[in-house]
């Protein structure tokens, strides 16, 4: 089956709630009532200006006069105020539709988050990251995207969107949330590639250090999954070179989750696999936060919305 058909499947099944925080966007309105109209999830609309007529049968919340804005905002203030932010900052801050839907998410009353159509990466992630917060365990905020292709492979690469040069241990995390995102979303197993440009010792460089010393953190977890590395890209992915390079493996030439040194690789390796291999990218799905707050592409289509809001809802632990 087509991964975003499975993933549209399975996010029905979820049945989740996912706000959207800018219900001024036609795509964005589009995207709610298809959500709604075939049962992939229960989207909230926030009300921000600009919005015109929405159909009556979508929720709209209105963070201005909404009776759970001064409890929001004190939340958020009690979280802020070591950054010399007072009750009156927060609640301006709050009214915000970005930071009132993350806001929603944080106290539970929606599962997930789905925003940037017309909002930047940065204010998307800096809303999400000031009220929602980062996991347990985690010290980043990283993105993947899932490689799918004609013939049914569906490969997840990591780092490709968010954190430019990882030090060892936010590598390791990366690493070790891209995993949990592969199986959360794919259904599958993960296993779990660290690239480099050395295979085993096969060259000597600070860079591969890097990767070997994220390997050495991650390998402390004790995780269910296979991780290994430092491998090449090739011996990550062809059993026959892998054969060669790396016998003793559990991961190369069988590696479904790719994790990058950087974002230059990253970045540079997926649009690669997407505009000559012909795969389709999907994401970036953001990872790393306590709970799911997706960024989209202000280029999206609505249909790109409705199957972020899917994949938001696959993220979601509630």
């Amino acid at each position: 089956m087509d991964i975003i058909q499975d993933i549209r499947k399975r996010a029905s099944k979820e049945l989740k709630t996912i706000v959207l925080p800018r219900s001024s966007d036609p795509r964005v309105v589009q995207a709610a009532q298809h959500l709604k109209d075939h049962n992939l999830a229960h989207p909230i609309l926030i009300q921000n200006s600009g919005t015109s007529d929405i159909s009556k049968n979508l929720q709209v919340v209105d963070p201005v006069s909404d009776e759970r804005l001064k409890t929001y905002a004190h939340s958020f203030y009690l979280q802020r105020k070591h950054k010399g932010i007072s009750e009156s900052d927060a609640i301006d801050i709050v009214k915000d539709p970005l930071f009132f839907a993350a806001a929603m998410v944080a106290a539970g009353d929606a599962d997930g988050c789905v925003a940037g159509s017309v909002s930047t990466t940065g204010d998307v992630l800096r809303a999400a990251i000031q009220t929602i917060g980062l996991k347990s365990g985690s010290n980043v905020v990283s993105s993947v995207f899932l490689m799918s292709f004609n013939d049914g492979r569906v490969f997840t690469y990591g780092d490709c969107a968010v954190v430019p040069y990882p030090n060892a241990e936010q590598l390791a995390t990366i690493a070790m949330d891209s995993a949990q995102t592969h199986q959360k979303v794919t259904g599958s197993k993960p296993k779990v590639a660290m690239l480099s440009f050395s295979t085993k010792g096969s060259a000597e460089h600070e860079r591969i250090d890097l990767v070997r010393n994220a390997l050495e953190i991650i390998n402390s977890h004790n995780l269910n999954y296979p991780v290994d590395g430092e491998l090449q890209f090739d011996a990550a992915i062809v059993p026959q070179i892998a054969q060669r390079k790396a016998p003793d493996s559990e991961v190369a030439g069988q590696a479904n989750v790719f994790i990058y040194p950087n974002l230059d690789a990253g970045n540079i390796a997926y649009k690669i696999t997407e505009r000559l291999a012909g795969a389709t990218a999907t994401g970036p799905i953001i990872q790393g936060l306590a709970k799911p707050m997706m960024d989209l592409s202000r280029g999206c289509t609505w249909e790109d919305i409705v199957n972020t809001v899917c994949v938001c809802a696959l993220m979601s632990d509630g």
